[in-house]
């Protein structure tokens, strides 16, 4: 396993981490609320947001889950190190 961990690989782990923790409490929310237009486009925006940072991190670092390992290449690359609890 490789122990140097570009600084942007927690960076951007951290922002996933947020944007995960907004989505559950945004769909809490939408529980009890499924009527509230304006958080269902938070919702909806927010979801955009994961796609795309979690675009970058994998592009960079590799799949967070095996259904990301398909990647561009022809190769299976889910064990690649490091994964996302090893660091």
């Amino acid at each position: 396993m490789n122990t140097s961990v570009p600084r942007d690989y927690y960076q951007l782990l951290e922002e996933l981490q947020t944007i995960d923790f907004v989505l559950v409490e945004l769909n809490l929310y939408l529980d009890t609320h499924p009527e509230d237009v304006h958080a269902l486009q938070q919702y909806r925006a927010w979801s955009e947001r994961r796609r795309e940072v979690k675009a970058r991190f994998e592009s960079r670092f590799g799949p967070l889950q095996p259904d990301g390992a398909g990647g561009p290449g022809l190769t299976w690359d889910w064990n690649r190190s490091p994964w996302p609890w090893q660091v």
